[in-house]
C-alpha cells in the first residue's frame, strides 16, 4: 500500500487545529499527519498530539525551515501539503493524492485564485499581491499557472527529495513553483473552495514585509533560472544609455569635425563596455544553467532507481 503522508507547518494555530486533524483524518484515513511545531506558544503541539497527529519540532523560524525538515525528515510516496488555519477544504484532498499516486503529476496546485479566494478574504492587499506575483511568474517563465502562493499542493516523492529548499519564510511557496516549472515537473491544478480564517484566528503573513520578500525571491530566482534574459535586460538599458549619449557626438563631429563633448563621448563608451560583459555574462551563466538542470535531471533518474 502506497504511503500518503499530510504535512502542517504550524505558529500558534490552537484555534484551528484540531478541527484540520479531524477533517483530514476523514477524507484520509490511511494516511499520516504530521504537524511540525514551529515555537509555538499557545499549546498548538499538544492539541495536535491529542487529536492524533505525529508531533515533531522545527526551532528555526519561517515556513521555509519547516517545510525544509519535512520534506527531509519523511518518507513517503505523496506527501499532502497544508496550512493549518482551516482555509483550505479537505474535500479536495483525496482527488489531489490520487493524481501524484496515479503518476499523472509531481505538484498538484489547489487553486484558490479561481473559486472563491478574492471573495473571501478580507485583505485587499493580500489579492493585489497574489495578481501581482501571479502576472511576474507566468511573463518572466512562460508559464500559466493559476495560483502561485497557494498552501495547498500535493508532491510526488521524486520533487520532495529532489527540491533544495532555499527560502525560509513564506516565499517557500513562490519559489517551488518556479523550481516546478523550470525542471519541466508534471503540474496539475485543481480549483478548491478557500475560506476565510475563523474568527479569533490570526494570520502570520504580513502584507508588506513578506511581500517584499516573495518578490525579491521571484527577482532572484529569474536571475538564476534565467541568467541570459535577465542580464540581456541590463546589457540593452546600458546599451541604449550608450546610444543616447554617444549619437549626439557624432553627429556634432561629422557636421564641424570636431569632438567637444568628450565626457559623454567617455560616458558612452564606458556604458558600451558594461553592456558587452553584462551581455557575455549572461550567456557564460546560460551555459551552466544548462549544464546544472542536466545533472539534475541525472540526478532524478538515480533518485527515481531508489
Amino acid at each position: 500500500m502506497k504511503k500518503i503522508a499530510v504535512l502542517i507547518p504550524c505558529y500558534n494555530e490552537n484555534k484551528t487545529i484540531k478541527k484540520v486533524i479531524e477533517d483530514y483524518k476523514k477524507v484520509l484515513p490511511e494516511a499520516d499527519i504530521y504537524v511540525y511545531d514551529n515555537n509555538s506558544t499557545d499549546k498548538t503541539d499538544e492539541i495536535a498530539r491529542c487529536a492524533g497527529a505525529i508531533v515533531r519540532y522545527e526551532y528555526k523560524q519561517g515556513k521555509g525551515n519547516v517545510i525544509r525538515s519535512m520534506f527531509r525528515d519523511i518518507d513517503a510516496d505523496c506527501y499532502l501539503m497544508i496550512d493549518g488555519d482551516d482555509t483550505y477544504p479537505s474535500e479536495s484532498a483525496k482527488e489531489m493524492c490520487d493524481y501524484v499516486l496515479e503518476g499523472k503529476a509531481d505538484m498538484v496546485i489547489g487553486d484558490r485564485l479561481s473559486s472563491t479566494y478574492f471573495k473571501e478574504n478580507k485583505r485587499p492587499f493580500h489579492n493585489f499581491g497574489n495578481r501581482i506575483v501571479r502576472f511576474l511568474i507566468n511573463k518572466l517563465f512562460h508559464n500559466n499557472v493559476k495560483d502561485i502562493m497557494t498552501g495547498y499542493r500535493a508532491f510526488s516523492k521524486t520533487f520532495v527529495k529532489g527540491f533544495p529548499v532555499l527560502s525560509k519564510g513564506f516565499e517557500i511557496e513562490t519559489e517551488m513553483t518556479i523550481h516546478a516549472v523550470d525542471k519541466n515537473f508534471k503540474l496539475v491544478e485543481i480549483p478548491i473552495t478557500y475560506r476565510d480564517r475563523p474568527e479569533g484566528s490570526t494570520s502570520k503573513l504580513n502584507t508588506y514585509s513578506d511581500g517584499f520578500k516573495v518578490l525579491k525571491t521571484i527577482a532572484t530566482l529569474f536571475k538564476e533560472y534565467r541568467p541570459s534574459l535577465f542580464f540581456n535586460i541590463f546589457a540593452c538599458l546600458f546599451l541604449l544609455i550608450s546610444l543616447v549619449l554617444v549619437i549626439p557626438v557624432f553627429m556634432e563631429y561629422f557636421k564641424t569635425g570636431l569632438v567637444p563633448r568628450f565626457p559623454s563621448l567617455i560616458v558612452a563608451t564606458i556604458s558600451l563596455v558594461i553592456c558587452l560583459l553584462l551581455w557575455i555574462t549572461g550567456i557564460i551563466l546560460e551555459v551552466i544553467n544548462k549544464k546544472h538542470k542536466q545533472l539534475y535531471e541525472l540526478m532524478l533518474t538515480e533518485l527515481m532507481k531508489r
